[in-house]
């Protein structure tokens, strides 16, 4: 394990300071505050390496550095929860009317886990979970889903992020920041305290001899109530915490201690006190949050809150509630006040953000009866039931149309235009991104013909609510920092649109937004592959990037001043079942090609080799990013060269246009292709091919390569 966070560096400095009760709150001086004194924060004080980097992604080298300590061998995966990214720095490149786009390379959420793969050599998945304040929670269940699957064998799995304006402003804006500090769960709360930092665990499925704690379980739900607000029964949080306690394999009285949430918030702790008692009655075990010390540091706070746990069982420590002096008699539980010494076995780690998500994880003493070991890996048929896109030429029906004419589809399509698909009562409160995810969602429902709502909802978006980001830093400079937006700031968060669409399709499943650039929509097919549920239920699976005049040149070097700004997306609902009249749908590979020259002989093993390959697909979508367009090309030609392929290949964003979830479109163009059975020879100034029951791939090219199969039932 490793951890950097207001209470020091490492895990021997953490130690000290939960045994000792500490509180490391301070007033923020890591940049100035217009007006008022500045508000207490947990601000971390260590001298960084690289003040060039982001300091999120200084952080996060801080913890993965002690975490790979003593471990030569790369891992397998890196998974982690991150929301601020390299905001840091753009915030202020954005205020001084900076227009290099080689100062904002790191902006990127995602870009945080790239740097960690490059630094440790990573080949395999990396993803970025962006769930708000449950973010590192939830990378710790997907984590422990892909070694159940079978995925990876060692996992290094975290999160972090740091102050900025934006959270700090923010969070402000929407009066959720003590003046005195946070008190969690006591009777004068008045909000949050926010904070930075960074932990990452290295996951191991064959060592536990040398493990300091096992994840023996988690669970994922939301609200699906309000963006910002939980809900007031707490029921989201009671599901998050009762599925993790089944997941484990363990029964509620088996919990020792439970680190709450505990925000200090009035609504957060009244909401998580109710779920507590619900599920453990008038006595339950143990409880404190440790937010009243070290603040509340968003992304990363599960992830530190893991590793606390791990130190709570090593060390049989309970941590105290700092900040809790007089605990709400209306509350119904009494967190414990003074660090105490007791026997601790298994400890439940709580982690809720807005959208209502929700992520509880059991952490155990190591050589427990962990049963995810024993489990064979479960069948996973995703079979679509419903699909849709968006381009610059509108909905799935005109974009089809388009490409049967040999017309191309980039550009973007007008916000009246999108406002066609939605309710009237969304339209009012929804910006770009929203819009296209919300749109994209209901027309993957209605194209099913189901009447059942989707129960769970994974998103993948590059760069999140350009819009809202954009209007709520220039606000808050335009008026001297005295008057930023709330609405933008609930808007600007990345999971923001799948909290929108949870909410009106109360689908309180597992809601995971995963941002990757553009490998953001295999990130989230993959997401859903592994923490969608078994059973009858549906749930949605979007990809959808906005196209921004200002911030897209700047952040993605593949939107190239003077073309055509394009932007769009892909939707399909989704059911894990065998549909003899549905097609199926798996992400196959993906691989890091950095320091992996043997990527494309791997992906070509991947898909059965040459024969079966020829043998199976009909034609092949590839996905060449513009920023990667040399590398890009010299992949694909040595992936046909290998498989002398003979069937169409189409390079498909030189007709979807340049953003980030272009992959979420190219899929449900198979998916089309694949329900007439015809590719259209236009596209590749041929004949049209007959499919004759074949079925087609999706291929990403660039920094990873990746591959998306779409299969006859």
């Amino acid at each position: 394990m490793g951890v950097v966070s207001p209470f020091g560096l490492g895990i021997d400095a953490t130690r000290t300071a939960l045994v000792e009760g500490r509180r490391c709150l301070r007033p923020l001086s890591l940049f100035p505050v217009a007006k008022g004194p500045p508000l207490p924060v947990g601000e971390i004080t260590i001298s960084m390496e690289n003040e060039a980097l982001p300091r999120t992604h200084q952080l996060a080298r801080i913890a993965a550095a002690q975490a790979m300590a003593g471990s030569p061998k790369p891992p397998d995966a890196i998974v982690m929860g991150v929301t601020t990214g390299g905001m840091s720095t753009t915030e202020i490149h954005l205020k001084t009317v900076a227009r290099n786009p080689d100062l904002f390379s790191h902006h990127g959420v995602g870009s945080v886990a790239e740097d960690i793969a490059a630094i440790y050599h990573c080949k395999g998945p990396v993803i970025t979970v962006s769930t708000a304040c449950s973010s590192g929670g939830a990378a710790l269940k997907i984590a422990l889903e892909m070694m159940r699957a079978r995925k990876a064998g060692r996992i290094l799995v975290g999160g972090a992020d740091s102050l900025c304006r934006l959270t700090y402003y923010g969070f402000l804006s929407l009066q959720l920041i003590d003046p005195k500090g946070a008190r969690p769960f006591d009777e004068g709360r008045r909000g949050m305290s926010i904070a930075e930092g960074a932990a990452m665990l290295l996951l191991v499925a064959d060592q536990p001899g040398q493990a300091v704690g096992e994840i023996l379980g988690g669970g994922l739900s939301c609200d699906a109530y309000h963006p910002t607000a939980p809900h007031p029964e707490g029921s989201g949080a009671l599901v998050a915490m009762r599925e993790a306690i089944a997941d484990a394999g363990i029964d509620p009285g088996d919990i020792d201690y439970i680190n709450l949430h505990g925000t200090g918030t009035i609504d957060n702790d009244r909401s998580e006190a109710k779920a507590i008692r619900t599920l453990f009655g008038p006595a339950p075990p143990l409880l404190s949050s440790i937010k009243g010390a070290c603040g509340h540091s968003l992304a990363a706070a599960g992830a530190v809150e893991a590793v606390v746990a791990a130190i709570a069982i090593a060390a049989d420590l309970v941590p105290a509630s700092t900040g809790c002096g007089s605990p709400d008699p209306d509350l119904g539980i009494v967190p414990v006040q003074k660090p105490l010494q007791r026997p601790m076995e298994t400890v439940l780690s709580n982690s809720f953000g807005f959208g209502g998500n929700n992520a509880s994880v059991v952490i155990g003493r190591p050589g427990r009866a962990s049963r995810f070991m024993d489990s064979s890996p479960r069948t996973r048929t995703m079979s679509i039931i419903g699909s849709a896109c968006i381009t610059g030429q509108g909905g799935t029906e005109m974009t089809m149309a388009a490409l049967g004419r040999g017309t191309a589809c980039n550009g973007r399509s007008s916000l009246e235009t999108l406002a066609l698909q939605l309710p009237p009562s969304e339209i009012r409160r929804l910006k770009r991104l929203p819009r296209l995810a919300m749109s994209l969602a209901l027309e993957a429902h209605r194209d099913s013909d189901q009447s059942r709502r989707p129960l769970s909802v994974f998103f993948g978006t590059g760069w999140g609510a350009l819009s809202e980001t954009h209007d709520f830093l220039t606000r808050l400079n335009e008026t001297g920092e005295q008057f930023p937006s709330p609405t933008d700031f609930v808007g600007s968060v990345h999971n923001a649109p799948a909290g929108r669409i949870a909410m009106w399709f109360k689908a309180q499943g597992p809601s995971i937004t995963t941002t990757g650039g553009n490998y953001s929509f295999e990130q989230s097919l993959l997401a859903a592959d592994l923490c969608a549920s078994e059973g009858n239920d549906c749930f949605l699976v979007i990809g959808a990037d906005e196209a921004h005049p200002e911030l897209s040149p700047l952040f993605d070097r593949s939107v190239i001043p003077g073309h055509v700004l394009s932007d769009g997306g892909g939707a399909l609902l989704i059911r894990r079942a065998e549909l003899a009249s549905a097609f199926r749908v798996q992400l196959l590979f993906y691989e890091n090609v950095r320091e992996n020259p043997e990527v494309i002989p791997a992906l070509l093993d991947a898909l059965g080799g040459r024969n079966h390959m020829r043998e199976r697909y009909g034609f092949i979508l590839a996905g060449i990013p513009a920023a990667e367009r040399t590398v890009g090309e010299r992949q694909l030609g040595d992936l046909l060269s290998r498989s002398a392929f003979p069937n169409s290949v189409l390079d498909y964003r030189k007709w979807t246009g340049e953003f980030a979830s272009a992959s979420a479109v190219a899929v449900v163009m198979a998916v089309k292709f694949l329900e007439a059975g015809l590719f259209p020879g236009v596209l590749c100034a041929g004949a049209d091919v007959d499919l004759r029951r074949k079925g087609g791939l999706v291929i990403g090219l660039g920094r990873f390569v990746t591959a998306m199969e779409i299969m006859p039932g």
